[in-house]
C-alpha cells in the first residue's frame, strides 16, 4: 500500500508543500538579492540607475527582513500616479525616475528583475518625498545667511517615514498630509499650470522696438501689443474690437498699466524700452521663474506658523499674516545690489520709538567719512553726535578726520528726530546681520517701481500700521504710538508675543485671484539656481545607518 493510500492527510500536506516550495525559494532569492544590491556598493547602479537614497533603502529593507515592498499592483499604480505629479511641482520627471518606473506594473517572475524593480520603486518614492519636502537645491549653498530649519516631515526620521508611506492605504493623500505646502505654494502651482498652457498654445508674440508710444498715440505695433497683453490676460478676453486698431486707446493703456504693475514697472501706460524688454521675455523664462519660486518655497515650507511677518526682498513688499490669513501688506525699500538684504529668519521682540541710529562701520567708512573729511559740519546738519570711548560727546571740528581711512575711534550716533535715517520707529528682530524694519524720512522712494536704495535694512512705507499689528495690544494702538512719538523720547515697547520674521527672495509670486507677478532678479541669483535645479540630483540623505535624522532639526515657516 502506498504512502498516499495509507495517510491521505499527510499526502495532501506534502502536495501543498511542493506547490509552495518554488514561491518560497523565489522569495528567499529576492530577499538575498535585495540585500546584496543595497549592501554591496560594487553592485551599483541598479538597472542603470545610480541610487541617491541607498543608505535609507538599506535600512528600510533591513527593517522588513529584506522582503519586497511593491508586490501589490494597486500600490504600484498609486506610486506611479504620485510620481506623475512631479511636473506640477516644477520638478523634473527624470529626477523621480518617472521614465524608468512609469512602465513597471506586475512584478516579474525572475528574482533579479523583481529585486531591481522593487528597489527602483522605493528609490523613486524617496526621491519624490525628499524633493517635495526639501527641494532639489541646497539653500545653504545659495544664501550666505540661510538659517531656516529643515527638519524631516512631522519629526519622523527617514526610514520610519518611508515605511509609513509604503504602508499607507492611499499614498497620494498621505503625502499631501505629511508634506504641507501652504497657500503660496498652491497658488504658484496654479500659475505654473496656466503658463504651461500658454506655452502649449504658442506663447505670445514679440513686440518690435520703436519710438516711445504714449496713450492715445498710433503705431503699427499696437495690434501685436494687443495680442501680447491678451495672452496673459492683462487685456480681457472679451474686450471689444477697437475702432482704431493701431491706436493705444484707453482700454489698451489700462491693460498695459496692469502688466506694468505685475512686473514692478512704472505703471504709466507708456510703451518704452523698459516695458518693451519685459514684454518680450519668453514664456519659457516665466515658467522657469515659477519653478524657481516653487523651489524656494519648498526650502521653507515645513512647520508653517500661524502668524508671521514676511518680506519678499525681490518683490519690495512686506506682509503680516495672522492666523494664516493675509492681514496687511505694504511697500518696502531693500538693500541695493552692493549691500544686499540678507535672506534669513529671526524673531521680532520689540519696537523702538524715536530711535537713535548708530552708524554701522561699512556706512561710516564708505559713505560718511568721505563727506566729513570735506565738511565736518555735515555731522551737525545731520544731527549726528560724535562720542568717544568714554561716552563723552566730542566737537567734530576738533577731530582730525583726515587721519582716518577705514574707521575712527568714535561712535557716530544720529539722534532722534524727523530726519533720523530710521525715521520715528524701528521694529527689531535682533540678528547678527544688524538688519531690521524701520521708518524713513525718504518717503518719495516708495513711489519708485524698483526700490533698491538701502544699505541692507528694510524701510517700511507704513511702519506704524505694522507696529500696531505685531504689538497686538489695545494700549498700543496707532493713536498711542503717535502720541509716544510726539513726546520725542526714545522708548522701547516689547511685544507680548514674539513674531517670526521671514526674509525671502521670490522673483515670481501668484495672487489668490490667479494673477502672477514677476520681479527682476535684483541680486542676480536666478541663473545659478536654475542651473542647479536642472542639473544632477544629489540628495542630502544620511550617509550611514547611524544617522537618525534628515536635514537640520527645527521648523520653517510659510
Amino acid at each position: 500500500m502506498s504512502l498516499i493510500t495509507r495517510s491521505p492527510r499527510r499526502a495532501a500536506a506534502l502536495l501543498l508543500l511542493a506547490a509552495l516550495l518554488p514561491a518560497t525559494l523565489t522569495a528567499q532569492e529576492v530577499a538575498t538579492l535585495l540585500r546584496q544590491r543595497l549592501e554591496d556598493p560594487a553592485l551599483a547602479p541598479v538597472a542603470g540607475v545610480d541610487l541617491a537614497a541607498r543608505p535609507v533603502l538599506a535600512d528600510f529593507y533591513a527593517a522588513r527582513a529584506w522582503a519586497p515592498a511593491w508586490d501589490d499592483p494597486a500600490r504600484v499604480a498609486g506610486l506611479q500616479a504620485v510620481l506623475a505629479q512631479a511636473p506640477a511641482h516644477g520638478l523634473d520627471p527624470a529626477d523621480v525616475l518617472l521614465p524608468v518606473v512609469g512602465g513597471l506594473a506586475a512584478a516579474p517572475a525572475e528574482p533579479a528583475a523583481r529585486a531591481d524593480r522593487d528597489i527602483l520603486l522605493t528609490e523613486a518614492l524617496v526621491r519624490y518625498g525628499y524633493l517635495r519636502r526639501f527641494g532639489k537645491v541646497d539653500p545653504t549653498a545659495r544664501e550666505p545667511a540661510w538659517n531656516f530649519g529643515r527638519g524631516f516631515a512631522n519629526g519622523m526620521e527617514p526610514v520610519a517615514a518611508l515605511a509609513a508611506a509604503v504602508a499607507a492605504p492611499d499614498l497620494g493623500p498621505w503625502l499631501d498630509e505629511k508634506l504641507p505646502a501652504g497657500p503660496w505654494y498652491r497658488q504658484l502651482q496654479l500659475g505654473l499650470a496656466r503658463y504651461r498652457e500658454m506655452a502649449a498654445a504658442g506663447g505670445w508674440p514679440e513686440v518690435p522696438g520703436g519710438a516711445l508710444l504714449r496713450p492715445g498715440e498710433t503705431d503699427p505695433r499696437v495690434p501685436l501689443l494687443r495680442q501680447r497683453l491678451a495672452a496673459e490676460g492683462d487685456l480681457p478676453a472679451d474686450a471689444s474690437a477697437p475702432a482704431e486698431p493701431e491706436r493705444l486707446d484707453a482700454a489698451l493703456a489700462e491693460a498695459l498699466r496692469a502688466f506694468q504693475g505685475r512686473h514692478a514697472l512704472e505703471a504709466d501706460g507708456v510703451l518704452g524700452p523698459g516695458t518693451l524688454r519685459v514684454l518680450n521675455v519668453p514664456v519659457a523664462d516665466r515658467i522657469a521663474q515659477l519653478r524657481m519660486s516653487l523651489e524656494r518655497v519648498r526650502w521653507i515650507a515645513g512647520g508653517t506658523p500661524d502668524t508671521y511677518v514676511v518680506v519678499n526682498v525681490a518683490g519690495f513688499r512686506v506682509a503680516y499674516v495672522k492666523d494664516r490669513r493675509l492681514a496687511w501688506q505694504s511697500r518696502v525699500v531693500v538693500g541695493r545690489a552692493a549691500r544686499q538684504t540678507p535672506i534669513f529668519r529671526d524673531t521680532m521682540t520689540y519696537v523702538e520709538l524715536n530711535p537713535t541710529w548708530t552708524v554701522p562701520p561699512t556706512i561710516l567708512r564708505q559713505d560718511i567719512l568721505p563727506k566729513v573729511k570735506k565738511d565736518p559740519g555735515y555731522l551737525r546738519r545731520e544731527n549726528i553726535s560724535v562720542i568717544d570711548r568714554g561716552g563723552r560727546i566730542v566737537d567734530p571740528y576738533t577731530v582730525d578726520w583726515s587721519a582716518y581711512s577705514r574707521g575712527v575711534p568714535y561712535t557716530l550716533r544720529q539722534e532722534p528726530g524727523p530726519e533720523n535715517s530710521l525715521g520715528r520707529i524701528k521694529l527689531m528682530f535682533p540678528n547678527e546681520h544688524a538688519v531690521y524694519l524701520h521708518d524713513t524720512p525718504a518717503k518719495a522712494l516708495f513711489e519708485k517701481a524698483e526700490r533698491t536704495f538701502s544699505s541692507g535694512c528694510i524701510r517700511v512705507e507704513d511702519p506704524l500700521a505694522l507696529a500696531e499689528l505685531v504689538l497686538d495690544d489695545p494700549a498700543w494702538d496707532r493713536a498711542a504710538l503717535e502720541a509716544a512719538i510726539a513726546a520725542g523720547k526714545t522708548r522701547r515697547v516689547s511685544l507680548k508675543k514674539p513674531v517670526p520674521v521671514l526674509l525671502v527672495y521670490l522673483t515670481a509670486i501668484a495672487d489668490p485671484d490667479g494673477r502672477v507677478r514677476f520681479f527682476r532678479d535684483i541680486y542676480d541669483r536666478d541663473d545659478a539656481l536654475l542651473q542647479a535645479l536642472d542639473g544632477p540630483l544629489r540628495l542630502g540623505l544620511p550617509a550611514t545607518r547611524s544617522a537618525a535624522t534628515l536635514g537640520k532639526p527645527g521648523t520653517a515657516p510659510l
